[in-house]
């Protein structure tokens, strides 16, 4: 029995990598300030550490959008080079 032929791999798709990031950096954010004023009762239960953990993950939100824009500029660089080396004129992306 023959073994069907390979497709070749689908190009990657691109996402607005800024936007999610940004967006799961507001919901940490919006995590801590919805759980500060039940700091004490979480304290209480063993539960303190909750509040930080949501001021952290928007702190690391932040790096992450840093990341994700310098990124994006890095590769719009690239693409542009590529495509002034080849002598065609450069996208509008």
């Amino acid at each position: 029995m023959e073994r069907p032929a390979l497709r070749p791999a689908p190009e990657p798709l691109e996402a607005n990598d800024v936007a999610i990031v940004t967006g799961g950096t507001v919901l940490w954010f919006v995590g801590f300030l919805v759980l500060i004023p039940f700091q004490s009762r979480l304290s209480d239960a063993g539960h303190g550490l909750w509040s930080w953990t949501c001021l952290a993950g928007a702190g690391l939100g932040l790096i992450g959008i840093w990341y994700c824009r310098a990124r994006r500029a890095a590769i719009r660089r690239s693409r542009e080079a590529a495509a002034a080396e080849h002598g065609q004129p450069p996208t509008g992306d």
